[in-house]
């Protein structure tokens, strides 16, 4: 910035006064100066890491939300400073149908969505799309329930994996509520005995024909990218959705890269070559007995050269003073690391 303000200073100088020879090329003007003309310096070498950019990711926070974790999320990526931020869905707790409580619960998440300084771009979950009611709330609200943008040509892809037809939709709806009843009266141990938990819809979602042929045309548009990111919900390959196979197909010969949530534990697959990983959690409840669930922030940093993933366990990112900000010493962000009585 000092720099630029001198840059800034001169140029304005030359241009009130007469006597300057020549203007300012600013061609000429490097990032990095120096005044040692010895043959060796005290640094490694000078070619700084700024072709790349940065985005950041946060998993479920829904599904028995605990309180204060998504806060100091938004403060801890306020510290990281990534360019964007996107997440793999369940954004709200979209127990109830009616749409006076849902906006409710919207509100309640853009409040808190809008502390950060990067944008957050949506991505829906079953908590957030799974009635009629869910997705006229979405629609007024967000527009799109799958999209599609290019930033410093890198492509993302945003996929709707509640992708279903409003009949069985309705169905899906009643069975789910009939597997939160028991949740709530017996437990969470009793989901698997569920109805609802037995549903291809709830293991791998749905896209639709439609959804398809729109990320079909979104791919082709758009050959020449330097990496193609795919962010949803569920994991449709895992119930082989014919057509997000077809998406699949279309990306062959492309690198790529997918990451969803809707489990709450962490899992890395290789598929095709390519690396689907599933995040875990960024405040929504936690099952450590089924594998690595704890609050982390995943940060994507790409340039020309590739790809590069780091998972930043929430627990770990402290502020200037050496706290977790937003009162966050006081949280527990890893099930089972914390002491219960």
């Amino acid at each position: 910035m000092k720099s630029i303000y001198i840059v800034f200073i001169l140029t304005l100088s030359c241009t009130l006064i007469q006597g300057c020879k020549e203007a300012i090329n600013l061609d000429q003007i490097t990032e990095f100066n120096h005044n040692i003309n010895s043959k060796s310096q005290p640094w490694t070498h000078d070619k700084f890491d700024n072709d790349k950019f940065t985005f950041a990711i946060f998993s479920d926070l829904s599904g028995g939300e605990r309180d204060g974790i998504f806060e100091v999320a938004v403060a801890q990526l306020n510290l990281l400073r990534p360019d964007m931020i996107i997440n793999v869905g369940d954004l709200i707790d979209g127990e109830y149908d009616k749409i006076e409580d849902l906006n409710k619960q919207w509100d309640s998440f853009d409040e808190r969505a809008d502390k950060a300084k990067a944008p957050i771009f949506y991505v829906g979950g079953n908590h957030d799309l799974t009635s009629e009611e869910m997705w006229k709330v979405w629609d007024k609200r967000y527009g799109q329930r799958y999209y599609h943008f290019t930033y410093k040509n890198v492509l993302f892809l945003i996929l709707n994996t509640e992708d279903n037809s409003p009949e069985r939709m309705k169905e899906i709806f009643d069975i789910r509520a009939e597997a939160i009843k028991r949740v709530k009266e017996e437990g969470i141990q009793v989901f698997p005995q569920t109805e609802y938990s037995k549903l291809p819809e709830q293991k791998g979602g749905n896209i639709s024909k439609d959804q398809a042929t729109y990320f079909k045309k979104a791919i082709a548009d758009n050959p020449n990218v330097l990496h193609t990111f795919i962010f949803l919900h569920k994991a449709p390959w895992k119930t082989n959705n014919a057509n997000f196979l077809a998406i699949e197909e279309s990306l062959q010969g492309r690198d790529y890269t997918l990451f969803n949530g809707h489990v709450h534990t962490y899992d890395y697959e290789n598929r095709f070559g390519h690396d689907y990983i599933r995040l875990a959690t960024t405040g929504g409840v936690q099952f450590p007995e089924k594998g690595r669930s704890a609050d982390h922030i995943t940060l994507v940093s790409v340039d020309k050269e590739g790809v590069d993933i780091a998972n930043v366990l929430m627990a770990g990112i402290l502020d200037k003073k050496g706290r977790i900000p937003n009162n966050g010493d006081t949280l527990c962000f890893e099930k089972a690391n914390c002491i219960t009585n």
